[in-house]
């Protein structure tokens, strides 16, 4: 393969001496406007979402499964090899993993298969902004003639559902070596799939579907578990002893397309490469979760703007995660205009003083139910000038961002949607009755389990900072910043006043909570990781021998290898493990779960009340080295979502999450790489 920037990552039959073993690791690459191909290192789907083309319809949303894999068959000497390795609903399987000598990921999933002598490398690269996917093989055959066999699997269908073989009506006409396949459905009026070969000869199925493909994290998740494919063409490829070969295969469905993939996985790379090499850290793990921070940032058609996924593979671009994420993925990563592109999209889209909490797609209004994407907007515009700092960055702040704010700023005093206001102490209220507006988000049907109605600790300490954004703000444009200044003088004195627990040591959860069934009202002394936010920030109000007792009791309250429990494991509402059905999940998704984002918190933290000692420095290093490793496991070459609570802290979620990545980034590069 060809060399790049990145070390590959490189898996051996020691990782799948089973089928079970071989699915328990994932890879995703993606195309910049929302769409994806992701499978197990194995090439055996496990999920709706894997496939080698996920399309997005209109940028980065309607995704729609169009080509699910390809099935692979070598056939000598009156012997037969299936390279395919899929679960079947009757409990067998198809193992093609035995024939699978190596997977690499590096900018690209790539692999390895032999028998007999004979060599096939698969590698599949996106035209980046395209629904284009291109498949290159590379085959070095063997002393025998040998024929090889493509079955590609198609689909058209939500990428969150399943299909039925009555589901599976096109329309087929093949044109020399482009198959083209018309689906039959309201959905894809304007959707024309083309399939093109570089080589070999079409030869009709007999039989045209692929029926019952199992998916274990379906099952795993209460979910419905089988999928359905069309396939009604195989593709044969006839090789001469020892004869080299490289064939193209491409699937899209755009009307222009690159028939060569091997130049397309060639361009893919050098852009990627180029990414790394423009971040400029020279450090293997800050490489990969620059190319990781990749793969969220794309593009949104109905802004004409860059936004962030906040998971993969089904989030789409939420403003909470953009604003939390951003830092870490473009200014860590120096794509400057990537960030400020971002700030730009969701200020157009600001309302009653919010940032909307999920993004408006074409016809539909944003939703807004959220009270911290707006007081995380005044950090991301913070964390853009301490990174740009040029005069041409502060008159776009002063021009197009700086009235934005100030309207924020009002609406938060004088009170907005969603019991958003400032009570008399100057703190923060927000949300009542089954709103959900904190990160702390799950509501199943008229359970709220986390309600978080009152004063929220971390919403209190974005508040403050918030405040003191703005009073450098209105100085550095000429304006008086002492409304806000005296304003921030307030909050830090109720804060100090009523978030402080004596009896734990660290910050109440929320103050003033109202419970939603008895209508009390009290303190919520609960530990949780909202509180790191207090000391991690740029401004905070508490003094240095508190918050070292805050950092001292998140870490050992909830520090958990690859991020932080969502509820102190000695709460007696703790659940350690997110499993099973929805319900059950829910239950658990902030009462113990793992995240990765708020580690990035913690790490800040640790350095800041330390000082940034070498031994502090140091430590930092132990509590981020998990998540090295982690880059083998899960989803190869990003951060999940979330973990178990309980070791061994397996992860759960989105394979891929943009906080995760982004907050992690952040803190490596900022806290442990820059103060060395």
């Amino acid at each position: 393969m060809e060399g790049t920037v990145l070390k590959a990552k490189q898996f051996g039959k020691g990782y799948y001496k089973t089928f079970r073993a071989g699915i328990e690791r994932e890879w995703v690459t993606t195309n910049g406007i929302g769409g994806y191909a992701g499978s197990s290192i194995i090439g055996a789907h496990t999920r709706k979402h894997h496939g080698l083309l996920i399309a997005s319809l209109h940028a980065p949303t309607q995704r729609y499964m169009v080509l699910s894999k390809i099935n692979e068959t070598i056939k000598m000497d009156g012997r037969t090899y299936e390279l395919a390795a899929t679960q079947r609903k009757d409990g067998k399987y198809e193992e093609g993993q035995k024939y699978l000598q190596r997977f690499c990921y590096d900018e690209l999933p790539s692999f390895v298969y032999e028998t007999e002598g004979v060599f096939v490398t698969k590698t599949i690269s996106f035209e980046h902004g395209k629904n284009t996917v291109a498949v290159g093989y590379e085959i070095v055959n063997g002393m025998y003639e040998t024929e090889m066999s493509f079955v590609p699997l198609f689909n058209f269908r939500d990428h969150n559902n399943g299909s039925e073989v009555e589901d599976l009506k096109f329309d087929v006409k093949l044109h020399e070596n482009i198959l083209q396949l018309k689906p039959e459905c309201d959905a894809a009026k304007d959707v024309l799939i083309r399939f093109f070969a570089s080589e070999g000869n079409y030869a009709k199925k007999e039989t045209v579907y692929d029926k019952d493909m199992e998916l274990q994290t379906e099952i795993d998740t209460g979910m419905s578990s089988a999928d359905n494919n069309f396939m009604p063409y195989e593709i044969k490829v006839a090789c001469k002893p020892f004869e080299k070969k490289r064939i193209s295969f491409i699937c899209t469905i755009e009307k222009e397309f690159c028939d060569d993939a091997f130049v397309t996985i060639h361009k893919n790379r050098k852009r990627i490469d180029a990414l790394v090499e423009q971040a400029k850290w020279g450090d293997d793990f800050a490489d990969a979760l620059v190319q990781a921070a990749d793969q969220f940032i794309v593009d949104r058609q109905s802004t004409g703007f860059k936004t962030i996924l906040a998971g993969l593979p089904w989030f789409t671009d939420w403003g909470r995660d953009t604003m939390i994420a951003m830092q870490g993925l473009t200014l860590s990563t120096k794509r400057y205009e990537d960030a400020k592109g971002i700030l730009k999209n969701f200020a157009r889209y600001v309302q009653h003083g919010l940032v909307p909490n999920m993004f408006p797609d074409e016809g539909l209004d944003p939703l807004y139910n959220t009270v911290d994407a707006s007081l995380w907007y005044f950090y991301s515009v913070y964390k853009y000038l301490e990174y740009t700092k040029t005069s041409a960055d502060f008159e776009f702040i002063r021009k197009e961002i700086y009235p934005i704010l100030k309207i924020i700023i009002k609406s938060y005093k004088e009170g907005t949607d969603f019991s958003i206001y400032m009570d008399k102490d100057n703190l923060i209220h927000a949300g009542g009755g089954f709103d959900q507006v904190t990160w702390m988000d799950v509501r199943v049907g008229e359970w709220v389990v986390t309600p978080r109605h009152g004063k929220p600790v971390e919403i209190n300490a974005l508040w403050f900072n918030a405040l003191k954004v703005m009073e450098q703000l209105a100085e550095i444009f000429g304006e008086s910043g002492a409304e806000y200044g005296e304003l921030a003088e307030g909050v830090r004195e109720s804060f100090n006043k009523r978030f402080w627990n004596d009896e734990t040591g660290c910050l109440f959860d929320v103050v003033d909570e109202e419970l939603m069934k008895d209508g009390s009202i009290r303190d919520n002394a609960q530990i949780r990781p909202n509180q790191i936010w207090a000391v991690s920030l740029p401004f905070t109000m508490l003094p240095k021998e508190k918050e070292k007792r805050v950092v001292e009791t998140v870490l050992t309250h909830l520090y958990a290898s690859c991020g932080l429990r969502s509820l102190s494991f000695r709460d007696e509402e703790y659940k350690g493990i997110y499993f099973g059905e929805l319900h059950d999940r829910d239950a658990a998704y902030h009462q113990g779960t793992v995240w990765a984002f708020p580690l990035g918190a913690l790490i800040s933290a640790y350095v800041k009340v330390n000082d940034a000692s070498k031994e502090s420095i140091a430590f930092a290093k132990k509590l981020i080295a998990p998540l090295e490793d982690h880059l083998m496991d899960g989803c190869i070459g990003s951060i999940a979502e979330i973990f178990d609570g309980d070791e061994p802290h397996i992860s759960r979620g989105c394979y891929a999450q943009a906080w995760s990545v982004g907050e992690i980034l952040r803190a490596y590069t900022e806290d442990i790489l820059g103060k060395e």
